[in-house]
């Protein structure tokens, strides 16, 4: 049988007696020695109190967890469509469609009387000049002189009216083009989009080609024409007379209107 176990406390007491009695056992000492034994058992409690909450506080280790397999990176292959790629000549498609064409023949109406009175003045001006050259030698200085300013009057203002006129329908045909161009280029992303192609290029015209290769199959610039003149409605205008439109203005310049 094991014997009692002692208390700290009454150990302490005991090993002061012992202690007093080897000093005489002096009331004094004795008394300290309690006091002092009173303070060990305080100091072992604390020390006790220390190490119990070093225990409950020490983390304990985490258990090892499998990693995580990486993140597999998304397929690209998955992501970028199969390339499907066209052409057109974005300038032919909207000046061929009968909405445009109905629209330049009636600018051209517009314009005739100018382009006649343009007409009546150049001619004017040619007579005059072969009168001119016809008459001069039977001619006075100052006669020749007078008629040559009268000339000069009537090309000037020849000139003056040929360019206005220019400029005035040059001005109207920019904003029939740019009208057109924009429903053309929206029709033609949609027809793109719905036959599923990636990539639309304009081929340009001969002064600015930027296309130098693509096979036939490829080009759609009739299709977006069809495609536009079904949707607009518009029936192909008549054929133009002859004469009609004959400025001479610049022909302005198409931009396709952006993808939406």
């Amino acid at each position: 049988m094991e014997p009692p176990k002692e208390s700290p406390k009454g150990i302490v007491e005991r090993v002061a007696v012992l202690m007093a009695s080897e000093q005489g056992n002096s009331k004094e000492h004795l008394i300290r020695m309690k006091r002092l034994s009173v303070f060990a058992l305080f100091l072992i409690f604390a020390s006790s109190i220390v190490v119990a909450a070093q225990t409950t506080a020490a983390p304990k280790p985490a258990a090892q967890r499998p990693a995580a397999p990486a993140a597999q990176k998304p397929s690209t292959a998955a992501s970028v469509p199969i390339a499907k790629v066209a052409v057109v000549a974005f300038q032919a498609a909207v000046t061929q469609t009968n909405e445009f064409q109905r629209d330049a023949a009636d600018l051209a109406k517009k314009y005739d009387p100018r382009r006649v009175q343009i007409k009546t003045q150049s001619d004017e001006v040619d007579n005059l000049t072969k009168q001119l050259q016809a008459q001069g030698a039977q001619l006075s200085d100052a006669e020749r002189a007078s008629r040559a300013r009268v000339i000069d009057e009537k090309k000037k203002k020849l000139d003056r009216d040929t360019q206005d006129a220019q400029t005035d329908f040059q001005t109207d045909m920019q904003q029939i083009i740019n009208d057109v161009a924009g429903k053309v280029g929206a029709l033609m992303s949609d027809y793109a989009e719905k036959h599923g192609y990636t990539l639309v290029l304009d081929e340009g015209d001969q002064q600015t080609q930027t296309v130098l290769y693509a096979l036939p199959a490829m080009e759609i610039t009739r299709e977006v024409i069809d495609a536009y003149n079904t949707k607009s409605g518009v029936p192909a205008p008549a054929p133009q007379a002859p004469g009609q439109g004959d400025l001479d203005a610049p022909q302005p310049q198409l931009q396709p209107a952006p993808a939406h």
